[in-house]
């Protein structure tokens, strides 16, 4: 729905495209360049990636609304609507005070032995064992969030082996309806199935995260229909932003040894590292919100009863808010104020989680490693995640 008294841009650039989407930079450059929001002929939504435009949309949950769905295809808006990330209100408030109690940094002391003393050991194994020959996507980045995050959950041993393949394909299906979306939503369908399954008594470690989900359903306290969604809540979000952080930090450490070198002569730089490496590569490209009335946006109008896409990874490069943005700079002075968990009240709920992780694993590395080299890598091409599908790495150790 084009509001063309405003004269707002458009572009049949497509951002979901293969070509594009390894290297998203330059076209989200152009957009930017185009105005506050630019309309998408081929997606008919519109394109947020100005800082000033993304954050003003995630910060105004009354105009930009979650609960008709943050996906760019309705089969996913209209499937999901229920849970945290689809829900608004007093709904939203009720489910995320659920699912974002074991996820707050409070709650989070109880994993920090477990976190630090796994990440020791991961690295000990991958430079001991492995002789500091590794792939950071499979041997770094997937272990510990899958070891913590599959224990904290409480789910059976059977089915743990799909969580990747479950949390990959839901983030796919989070896209526009295209090739990829498509070829997800069977894989998509077995986590529902498995959620469905396991989200019972008796097959949940009691005490564990996703118990407490059914506590809170016998309570009153979230819809008893809710349940199995609220466990996709656990089961997709909580690795691809790990993930993806570990691997885009070895990356960009690789290319700027000098980094490296002066994180390994000041520790305390490492939880703004953490930060710049999520503010260059935002795990999660973006999200979308269904505009609920007329919203005025830097002199344009974005007309009622259209959608939004948010582009982070736009947001986070944008030269307005980010001196040199491409640049890696682990001193950053606002690396902080990067929009890759969100904002507003509907803020990534496992980043105190994901941070934790990062946090851990790297401070294991500095330790030991000198440098890293990346040897072999294949991008992985997704509707949403950045990441990749190899990196190879050898890395010099003391």
């Amino acid at each position: 729905m084009l509001d063309t008294n405003d004269r707002i841009p458009q572009s049949n650039y497509d951002p979901y495209h293969d070509g594009a989407l390894p290297n998203p930079f330059p076209g989200y450059d152009m957009l930017r360049d185009m105005g506050p929001a630019v309309w998408l002929t081929k997606y008919e939504m519109y394109a947020l990636t100005r800082y000033s435009s993304v954050k003003q949309a995630l910060n105004d949950d009354t105009n930009f609304v979650s609960g008709r769905g943050v996906m760019m295809n309705e089969q996913l808006n209209n499937l999901l609507v229920g849970n945290t990330l689809c829900s608004d209100g007093d709904m939203h408030t009720r489910l995320r005070k659920v699912t974002a109690a074991p996820m707050t940094p409070g709650a989070l002391k109880s994993l920090q032995d477990e976190i630090r003393m796994e990440s020791e050991g991961l690295v000990d194994r991958l430079l001991g064992d492995r002789g500091g020959r590794f792939d950071a996507v499979k041997d770094l980045a997937q272990y510990l969030p899958l070891k913590i995050v599959s224990n904290a959950v409480g789910l059976a041993e059977e089915g743990r082996e799909r969580m990747l393949e479950w949390s990959e394909a839901a983030f796919n299906c989070f896209g526009p309806e295209n090739e990829r979306m498509l070829r997800s939503l069977p894989v998509l369908g077995e986590m529902v199935e498995y959620a469905n399954n396991q989200a019972v008594r008796g097959k949940l470690r009691k005490g564990s995260w996703a118990d407490a989900i059914l506590d809170a359903a016998d309570s009153g306290a979230v819809p008893k229909e809710a349940v199995s969604v609220l466990m996709g809540d656990y089961l997709v979000p909580s690795l691809d932003t790990t993930i993806s952080g570990i691997v885009s930090a070895v990356w960009h450490f690789d290319r700027s040894p000098d980094q490296w070198d002066k994180l390994r002569n000041d520790n305390a730089l490492l939880r703004n590292a953490v930060n710049e490496v999520l503010r260059l590569e935002a795990p999660l490209q973006g999200f979308g919100r269904y505009v609920a009335n007329d919203v005025q946006m830097d002199g344009v109008t974005i007309p009622k009863d259209s959608r939004v896409i948010c582009f982070y990874g736009a947001a986070n490069r944008d030269p307005r808010q980010f001196e040199n943005p491409d640049r890696f700079d682990i001193a950053r002075h606002n690396a902080n104020m990067h929009l890759s968990f969100g904002f507003g009240t509907h803020q990534c709920l496992g980043m105190n989680l994901a941070r934790l992780e990062i946090v851990s694993l790297f401070t294991a590395l500095l330790s030991r490693v000198r440098r890293f080299h990346v040897r072999n890598e294949k991008r992985l091409v997704h509707n949403l995640v950045r990441n990749y599908e190899l990196l190879e790495v050898e890395v010099e150790f003391d």
